[in-house]
């Protein structure tokens, strides 16, 4: 395996000294890109500053390779290691010793808020020092069930309320500017949110362990969920991921209300499904820009190493996205052929085609003004890392340029690094986040760190 790792990173640097060239960090419209079989790499060779963009025409046929089981093994990190950003930036550890850090919320006064999802807690970090670590450090909740999502209410500078997203429930604690630990007991907002993992904390943990050892487990279904608010206050969003890889909603009842996006009012009336089709959502943010809603997502798996890709897109009010029937618009899954031909042309293309099996997590848009103008308003996403793929993808952060809101398909890669040089695994992002001074904060579950990437034009 480590073999085939090697040659997959060899290949991908023949590629870029053949097809594309190194771009200047921050080009807002690249010209020299990976496109066709060149944009689908390993993450072993992936460096900082690559662009690529996959398009529907590069979409093998299904089943062109077997489907692959390659679970991450999860190992120290070797000392001196730390992830890799484009020339200009530097990347430092913010903190460490933290229990499967997932999302970060920063709040209007600065505040940093982490979600410790094994821990079942979220943790606040106040102030960056001079030597970019955190001043204070507090827990300000216990007693969550997965916890995840997180938004501040109402927006803007004086929320009254924090919101967390659990598995199956949302609650809210009360809440003033500058608190570092919950002055109460939680409200519950959203009772109950579908949920097909086991409450059980002892089989919860059991599961995460096979997990990091690369053992087989049973599909327990997508359990994270995350929250966004509109820019007006007045809509509740929930990302909620599918039960299954495939099961047909039509004869199975456990994907009700599932493999969607939710909307709610913030006091908790559900109000509609506001986008379907979406198999996991596990990250959604609104552009504060323009207002529209955006989504992270994990595809299917079992149609092959390059099939389908997972992907990152503005979301469409009452728009279908093809799960499970469909996928990139209206190309049929074979294992449900024949199924719903009525959805074949009201499925959406997504806006970004990312590498497939990278497992696309959470998205920020970057409304800082430390790095270069021409990054303002561009959207980071973290991309896990694969499974379901012969060669790893993913294991890092990207960048997706956008114009008046909108992108091209183009994303680059931005913070790599966090795979040893014969492929094992250190690091796994997840939560990513704009800090008060502008710098990029990336949460990273495999190592239980932060990392801080700031500009230094050096």
């Amino acid at each position: 395996m480590k073999t085939i790792h090697h040659l997959a990173a060899v290949l991908f640097a023949l590629l870029l000294a053949v097809g594309a060239t190194r771009l200047a960090t921050g080009e807002a419209n690249p010209t020299n890109v990976l496109t066709g079989r060149g944009a689908f790499v390993t993450s072993s060779g992936v460096k900082p500053g690559a662009f690529r963009k996959i398009t529907i025409a590069d979409l093998p046929k299904p089943f062109m390779t077997e489907s692959a089981t390659l679970r991450s093994r999860i190992v120290p990190r070797p000392a001196g290691m730390l992830p890799e950003a484009p020339a200009g930036f530097r990347v430092g550890l913010f903190a460490d010793g933290l229990s499967m850090p997932r999302v970060i919320r920063v709040a209007p006064n600065g505040d940093i808020f982490v979600a410790e999802t094994q821990a079942g807690q979220v943790r606040v970090f106040r102030g960056i020092s001079a030597d970019g670590k955190p001043r204070e450090n507090s827990v300000f909740a216990t007693g969550f069930h997965e916890p995840y999502g997180m938004i501040f209410y109402p927006a803007g500078g004086n929320p009254q309320w924090l919101y967390v997203a659990n598995t199956d429930s949302v609650v809210r604690y009360a809440y003033k500017t500058g608190d570092l630990k919950a002055a109460g007991k939680p409200e519950t907002v959203i009772a109950a949110l579908p949920s097909s993992r086991p409450r059980d904390e002892v089989a919860w943990r059991a599961y995460d362990a096979a997990v990091a050892a690369g053992k087989p487990v049973p599909d327990h279904g997508h359990w994270t969920r995350d929250l966004a608010l509109s820019l007006d206050g007045k809509r509740l969003f929930v990302g909620v991921g599918s039960a299954s890889n495939l099961d047909d909603p039509d004869d199975h009842p456990s994907e009700t209300h599932r493999a969607n996006i939710l909307e709610y009012t913030p006091e908790g009336k559900f109000v509609k499904v506001y986008a379907s089709g979406i198999r996991n959502p596990s990250g959604i943010a609104v552009n504060p820009a323009t207002g529209q809603l955006w989504c992270s997502v994990n595809e299917r798996d079992g149609l092959g190493d390059d099939l389908p890709p997972d992907y990152i897109s503005h979301v469409e009010e009452g728009g279908f996205y093809g799960w499970p029937w469909f996928y990139m618009g209206g190309n049929p899954d074979p294992r449900l052929k024949g199924k719903h031909p009525e959805l074949k042309d009201k499925t959406i293309v997504p806006d970004v085609l990312l590498q497939p099996h990278t497992a696309s997590l959470q998205i920020t848009f970057y409304d800082g003004k430390q790095f270069p103008a021409e990054y303002r308003g561009d959207i980071f996403a973290s991309e896990h890392g694969s499974w379901n793929r012969m060669v790893r993808s993913g294991y890092e952060v990207l960048r997706v340029p956008l114009k008046d809101g909108k992108s091209t398909g183009i994303y680059e890669d931005f913070l790599t690094g966090f795979l040893t040089p014969n492929g094992d695994v250190w690091g796994r992002p997840v939560g990513v986040a704009v800090a008060p001074d502008g710098s990029l904060l990336v949460s990273d579950d495999g190592s239980g760190s932060l990392w801080r990437v700031s500009y230094t034009g050096k």
